[in-house]
């Protein structure tokens, strides 16, 4: 998992970075154009001419490449992401989030092992929806819903699949 975050983000950050050269010519080879552009887009957001160019002048004579990163890109030069971050951020959650239904599996007689799994494993599921709305501000009761339903989903295919595979643990 966390080799394919890996791999991810890097072409993210590849992106970014190639963005963040880009815009550095085009600053460099036609500041002119790159100022009118910067006026324009701050018109789009809905101020007047003579305003739009007094804060793309200002902006630009600040630092020129922030300017245009953040109006025109929505990205800050500093903050390009960071693939190692990402696979670490991925490597831990992975390692948390696999605590739980290890538990699950291993402590309960092996007789019952598989629903306890199932059980805890979908309270573990309700249990991050409803944290990660919390904290996105989003609505709890369908970001845990959603998560329930893709997770009871993907926990009955994965037995599914190997009980016809003759692999699925269930004595």
């Amino acid at each position: 998992m966390a080799l394919g975050e890996y791999v991810s983000v890097s072409s993210q950050s590849d992106s970014q970075r190639a963005l963040i050269e880009k815009e550095r010519t085009e600053l460099r080879d036609d500041p002119e154009t790159e100022l009118e552009e910067l006026t324009q887009l701050w018109q789009q957001r809905g101020l007047q001419r003579s305003t739009a160019a007094q804060v793309a002048a200002e902006l630009t004579e600040r630092d020129p490449l922030a300017a245009h990163l953040s109006t025109e890109l929505g990205i800050d030069e500093d903050a390009v992401v960071s693939p190692w971050h990402a696979a670490f951020a991925s490597a831990g959650a992975f390692a948390v989030g696999a605590i739980l239904p290890l538990l699950a599996i291993l402590l309960p007689p092996e007789s019952i092992r598989v629903p306890v799994t199932f059980i805890v494993v979908l309270i573990a599921l309700a249990l991050t929806g409803a944290t990660g709305a919390k904290i996105g501000g989003g609505s709890i009761p369908r970001a845990t819903i959603r998560v329930l339903i893709g997770g009871a989903l993907a926990l009955a295919a994965t037995f599914i699949i190997g009980s016809l595979l003759g692999t699925s643990g269930a004595v």
